[in-house]
Order: structure tokens, then C-alpha cells, then sequence
């Protein structure tokens, strides 16, 4: 989860399953696109997906080849437990379950 307009160093792919260039923020959501775009059950990705009337963002937004939506938001490790980093995560939850979808979670880097 990000500010609406983060002005990080980015990298810029082209994804087949996502219809804009995709920008990744960091080593974790660079490695993660790479594993929804090999995974069968998923459709389409979208990235840093703009949550309604807040100013952040969502890292990965997918729809499943059953249509549901499926949510990821990428953190290290060592951000995890920060105050802020909990209340953003909480935002995140609660706004897609305000909007109906179930599947949602973190990825975290590997621990050393």
C-alpha cells in the first residue's frame, strides 16, 4: 500500500495479463507479478489500484478466472508490526471488504 502518488524509484513492465504498464515499487512486488502472471487462476492483474476517496493505493488488484477479486498488499518483514504500516494494512482490509471481496492478504518477504 502506497500514497496516491508515490514518488519512489519505479520500475515499469509490460504484464500480459494487465491491459497498462505495470509499476513496481519494490524487490517484493517485482517477484510477486511475476508469480501472478504464471498462476492459471488468474485472469487479469491490476496494479497500485486507486482506493476510492482515500489517497492510497493497493498493490495488486486480480480477478480470478471465476471472477471473484483476489487483493494483495506487498510489506517487508521488518515494517510489519510499525503502527503505520498496521493502520494502512487495516484501511486496505476494511475497504475491500466494504466492497465485497473476501480474498485478501499480504506478501511478505522471506525471513533471513
Amino acid at each position: 500500500m502506497r500514497k496516491k502518488n508515490f514518488k519512489g524509484r519505479c520500475e515499469k513492465r509490460k504484464i500480459s495479463k494487465c491491459s497498462e504498464v505495470c509499476r513496481t515499487y519494490d524487490t517484493i512486488q517485482y517477484a510477486y507479478i511475476d508469480i501472478l502472471q504464471m498462476n492459471d487462476n488468474i485472469k487479469e492483474i491490476k496494479c497500485n489500484v486507486l482506493l476510492e476517496g482515500l489517497e492510497y493505493t493497493s498493490d495488486f488488484v486480480c480477478i480470478k478466472t471465476n471472477g471473484d477479486l483476489m487483493v494483495r498488499e506487498c510489506v517487508y518483514r521488518k515494517f510489519l508490526m510499525k503502527p503505520l504500516t498496521v493502520k494502512l494494512l487495516d484501511i486496505s482490509r476494511e475497504y475491500w471488504l466494504k466492497h465485497g471481496v473476501t480474498d485478501w492478504g499480504l506478501i511478505i518477504d522471506e525471513e533471513i
